[in-house]
Order: structure tokens, then C-alpha cells, then sequence
């Protein structure tokens, strides 16, 4: 193969290359796979406070931001142990509150198998509603519950998942673990009406919609990536 044909080649397989230049500074995606233009914000009239684990921050796909993204009024807070930290602290000290932590275990009451009324009277009249949700892995987030000794007094809720995740392209322990997004919208699903929140407008469907969107953004790329890669095997001098 002479310079020019070598060259040549080289120029057309970075152009087919998938481009990893810009990324969107709200969601943190590459300007492809950018999910903002499918978030739809709303008002739960619940206050989620979603602690993130900073290993989950960094990466691009963690539905915990995408669901502050699309909260209003949501609170998103890094770190792993929560214990001194003033917002949290505020927040459980703020007489105005109640506060409930989204976490599974044999220690959390399952809203699932509570009637409406039932669960209406999670949230005490004239309190606001604040649930805390815990983002990272599912031993990440451990690790976070066990080292932040303020949540360890909070009442614990959970659910039962009534079909399995959608969240395909991160690999979940069992199908029927919920990403944090795809749990919180559960949550509003079970506990909304009673916060004054009407469930029957569909509204926190939004959090779904952005988060099937950006699944099918994330698989077709990879899609795309793995089919670039072997046109590159198989194609003579590239």
C-alpha cells in the first residue's frame, strides 16, 4: 500500500470514528447522547434529597442526577458519610420536616403493602415531606447507610418492584433492583396522591420518559461502536 491509499483510509476511518469531544455540562453526557431535550421538570411536592456517592457522581450515566434534573426542588448532595454534613443536618433538624429514607431491608416498611389511607399517613398534616434517597452501588450505598450514623433514627421505606428494571445499560444484581430514578418515580407513584401530589396527571412519568431515553441513546451507541470497530478489523491497512 503506497502513502496516499494509506493515508486516505486513515482519513475515512477517523471520520466514521465516533467523536467523544463535547459533553453537556447539566447532564454530563456527550453532545450525542445529551438527554437534556427530554427532561421534563415537575413538582412532586415532595423534597427528594438524593445523596450520591462521589464514584457515582462522576460517571455519566447515574440516574440520581437525572432525576434532580428533573425534580424541582430536589437536592442533590455528594459524599459517603453524611454524619456532619450541614445540609443534611439542617434538613433532619428542621422541625417543618419529616423525613423518610428510600432504602430496602428487613428494618423499612414496604409501601406496597399498604393501603392508600395507610400510605397518606406516612407524612404527618403540616410537615413537608422530604424522602432521602441513597445513590451508588448497591454496596456503595451500604457502606453510605452504615457511615452516616444522623440517618441511622429515620424512618425506612422500600417497595416491591412490579416488573424489573429498565435500566440496561448498567448490569443490576437482580432484575427486579430499581436504578434510583425508576425508584423514585415508584415512590411517587405510591405516595404522591397523599402528599397533594395528582398522580392521575402522569406528570412524574417524565423521569421515565427521560431515563428510556437516554437507555436507547446509550445502546445505540454502543451498537454503533462495536459495528465501527469491526468494519476497522476487517478492513485492509486500517
Amino acid at each position: 500500500m503506497n502513502v496516499e491509499s494509506y493515508l486516505e483510509q486513515r482519513r475515512t476511518r477517523l471520520a466514521q470514528e465516533p467523536k467523544f469531544r463535547k459533553v453537556c455540562g447539566t447532564c454530563r453526557q456527550p453532545d450525542f447522547t445529551c438527554y437534556c431535550r427530554h427532561l421534563r421538570p415537575f413538582n412532586p411536592l415532595i423534597e427528594f434529597v438524593i445523596l450520591i456517592h462521589p464514584l457515582e457522581m462522576r460517571r455519566r450515566i447515574a440516574s440520581g442526577r437525572m432525576s434532580h434534573l428533573s425534580l424541582t426542588g430536589s437536592r442533590l448532595i455528594a459524599g459517603y458519610d453524611y454524619s456532619e454534613n450541614p445540609e443534611v443536618n439542617e434538613l433532619l433538624t428542621d422541625s417543618r420536616n419529616h423525613c423518610v429514607v428510600l432504602y430496602p431491608g428487613k428494618n423499612s416498611q414496604n409501601l406496597t403493602h399498604l393501603s392508600e389511607p395507610q400510605r397518606a399517613e406516612l407524612f404527618p398534616n403540616g410537615k413537608r415531606p422530604v424522602v432521602i434517597a441513597i445513590d451508588g452501588t448497591w454496596s456503595t450505598a451500604r457502606k453510605m447507610m452504615n457511615r452516616s450514623r444522623n440517618l441511622f433514627k429515620l424512618p425506612r421505606i422500600c417497595f416491591t418492584p412490579p416488573k424489573p428494571s429498565n435500566f440496561r445499560v448498567r448490569q443490576q444484581p437482580k432484575p427486579e433492583c430499581y436504578s434510583t430514578l425508576e425508584a423514585i418515580h415508584h415512590i411517587i407513584e405510591l405516595t404522591g396522591q397523599g402528599c397533594g401530589f395528582d398522580t392521575a396527571s402522569r406528570a412524574h412519568d417524565g423521569l421515565l420518559h427521560a431515563f428510556d431515553k437516554m437507555v436507547e441513546q446509550q445502546l445505540e451507541f454502543i451498537r454503533t461502536t462495536h459495528q465501527w470497530r469491526r468494519r476497522s478489523r476487517h478492513t485492509p491497512g486500517v
